[in-house]
Formats: C-alpha cells, structure tokens, sequence
C-alpha cells in the first residue's frame, strides 16, 4: 500500500514540474504565432456576396 502512496506523490510532483514548465513557456512567447498573420492577408480575399438585390417575396391573398 505504500508503494501507491510513493506513486502518487511522484506523478503529482511530475504533473507540478509540467505544470510550471507550461507557464514558463508561455510567459517567454514560445506558443505567440508569429507566422500566420503574415500570411493572413493572402486568405482575406474571400468572394463577398451582395445582398443587395434580393427582393423579398411576400404572400397575397
């Protein structure tokens, strides 16, 4: 039974380590995208379709 109790204690200090090494990574920038709004700009080019000329039908008695 002790043998659980060891695990348990080394899988939260592993979880813990994880845990901050996440938080450092973020603070440093690892995870900021710097790629993709550099190409943003090609994929923004997207057909547009006008609303404009649709009429609206209505029902007459």
């Amino acid at each position: 039974m002790s043998v659980i109790y060891i695990l348990l204690a080394i899988s939260i200090i592993v979880a813990v380590g994880f845990f901050i090494a996440f938080i450092v990574a973020v603070k440093k920038g690892q995870y900021d995208d710097s790629y993709t709004p550099s190409v943003r700009m090609l994929f923004e080019d997207e057909l547009v379709k006008d609303n404009s000329d649709k009429t609206i039908l209505t029902k007459k008695d």
